[in-house]
């Protein structure tokens, strides 16, 4: 698994979009015993925390000791460092293993591997994750360039899976067909900069560039975007299944 984050831990958690409570709902309204959950590659801890309104104990994990820092804290969730391929849990331990927007990074085999042996019988497996977001038609045209062709060499191999909506990652499971979930926000300009700059494709950019490239589309996007809405709206991607 890739450390593609700890860089910007902070803006990671301060400026990635919640997912809504509702979703969240839905993955737990399918698992009967509410024992105990693991939410792998937490990162800021988002999923954890509304998980541990609904489980007697919740495990989140992470490659990156910078993103549990920074992590919401809750009486019982327990933050550990460890890979998602292999970690130290013992046997048929969870009743629910969710993934939010990381399992791209895994290896597959390994991985799944890994929750065959750590999952209960029975209990549910769900991947997370959110697409392109959109929002008004100008600075939609101006992100789109900048998402495929200014920072489009610089995202890792691995994000074709999100931009193919997690429908071609392998999936060994009874799937569980599931509703379909997308989330609004009204965005202040900053709150949008501050997003952008947590891509890895931007970070890789800097990396080899030595310069910022939301710089090259800033003043264009600034001014579209006090002229319009600033609404947007992320897609959200859900798969669900059960391991027999």
């Amino acid at each position: 698994m890739k450390d593609n984050f700890s860089k910007q831990a902070v803006d990671y958690s301060k400026f990635r979009p919640q997912y809504p409570q509702e979703m969240i709902d839905y993955i737990v309204s399918f698992v009967t015993n509410k024992s105990v959950a693991l939410d792998i590659a937490t990162g800021n801890g988002q999923v954890a925390h509304k998980l541990s309104s609904s489980f007697e104990k919740v495990y989140a994990t992470d490659i990156s000791q910078k993103q549990l820092d920074n992590a919401i804290q809750a009486d019982n969730i327990i933050y550990c460092k460890q890979p998602a391929e292999n970690t130290s849990f013992e046997n048929k331990k969870f009743d629910l293993i969710v993934v939010a927007q990381a399992i791209h990074w895994f290896d597959f085999d390994a991985f799944y591997k890994e929750v065959y042996r750590i999952l209960k019988p029975n209990r549910i497996f769900a991947v997370m994750g959110y697409g392109l977001f959109s929002t008004n038609p100008d600075s939609d045209k101006i992100l789109n360039h900048f998402y495929y062709n200014i920072v489009g060499p610089y995202w890792d191999a691995e994000r074709k899976y999100l931009d193919e909506n997690y429908e071609t990652i392998p999936f060994p499971f009874e799937e569980i067909p599931s509703k379909k979930f997308e989330n609004n926000f009204v965005w202040s300009f900053d709150a949008l900069i501050g997003y952008l700059n947590t891509w890895s494709s931007v970070q890789h950019y800097i990396s080899k560039n030595g310069k910022n490239p939301i710089d090259l589309i800033y003043e264009d996007l600034k001014v579209s975007w006090e002229n319009n809405d600033q609404k947007v709206t992320f897609p959200l991607l859900l798969r669900i299944g059960k391991f027999r």
